[in-house]
Parts: C-alpha cells; sequence; structure tokens
C-alpha cells in the first residue's frame, strides 16, 4: 500500500456534492461523481440506477468524459444524494477504474476522515485485465 498521502481536491469534493444536490432526485439518481481530467477539467455524472444493475455515477463518469474527449482522468470522487457525503466506489467501479485509469486517484473517507488514495490501495492483490490480454503478434 502507498503510504505517501495525496492532496484532498475539496473542489471536486464540492462539484460532485452540487450535482447530488441539484441533479439526483428520486430513486433513478441517487449518486453523483465528479473527476479532475489530466488537463484541469472537471466532468460530472450521475448514477443510472435500476433494478437490473444499472451503472454507477463513477461509470457513467467514464463515458460522459470520453464524450468530451478527456480520455485521462487525475482523480474521482462519488457523492450520495441527501447529504450523504463522499462515498467510497464499489467493487465493480473499482475493477473498472484501475483498468482504465491505473494511476486514478480516489477520494474516500468522510469528514475529519477524508483522504485521496491510490486506486489500486483500493483494490489489493487485484487482476489487471491488461496484464491478461494476448499480445496480438503472439497468435500469428
Amino acid at each position: 500500500m502507498t503510504t505517501r498521502p495525496h492532496p484532498v481536491d475539496h473542489e471536486l469534493i464540492e462539484a460532485a456534492a452540487h450535482i447530488a444536490r441539484t441533479r439526483c432526485h428520486g430513486d433513478n439518481h441517487t449518486m453523483a461523481a465528479a473527476a479532475r481530467a489530466q488537463d484541469g477539467r472537471i466532468v460530472t455524472a450521475v448514477n443510472a440506477y435500476h433494478f437490473t444493475g444499472g451503472p454507477c455515477a463513477e461509470l457513467v463518469l467514464i463515458g460522459t468524459a470520453a464524450a468530451q474527449g478527456a480520455y485521462e482522468l487525475d482523480t474521482i470522487v462519488a457523492v450520495g444524494d441527501r447529504d450523504r457525503g463522499v462515498v467510497p466506489p464499489c467493487g465493480r467501479c473499482r475493477q473498472v477504474l484501475l483498468d482504465y485509469f491505473p494511476a486514478l486517484k480516489v477520494i474516500v473517507g468522510g469528514g475529519e476522515r477524508v483522504r485521496t488514495v491510490l486506486i489500486a490501495d483500493l483494490l489489493p492483490e487485484s487482476y489487471v485485465w491488461a496484464d491478461h490480454q494476448l499480445d496480438a503478434e503472439e497468435g500469428e
């Protein structure tokens, strides 16, 4: 595990909290996420809850960022509606975030314990999809 502390991006937390307060209404949208792209832009998104397992806010954010031309993300945070504060990513999101952005920083914790950690620290001994792909030249 990494012990070097990373600064907490409070502007990112506030961006996600603002989206949670203003865009999350009812049961369909209960979580908001915000990420800072490598170029400094902040991208936001909300989840699309569905009983079949709709995408979490972090996963919607990946597509939203790509649609805006932000392919490299630096830091991400999720915030719950009804002032629930920072919510850590679920296991599925941790795996996808690790595969897309192996150096991504994630804001976790609440209140005085809010902190920034590397995505790899949230998924130790993880399966890394890219490490298990066959090289195209091996099959030729």
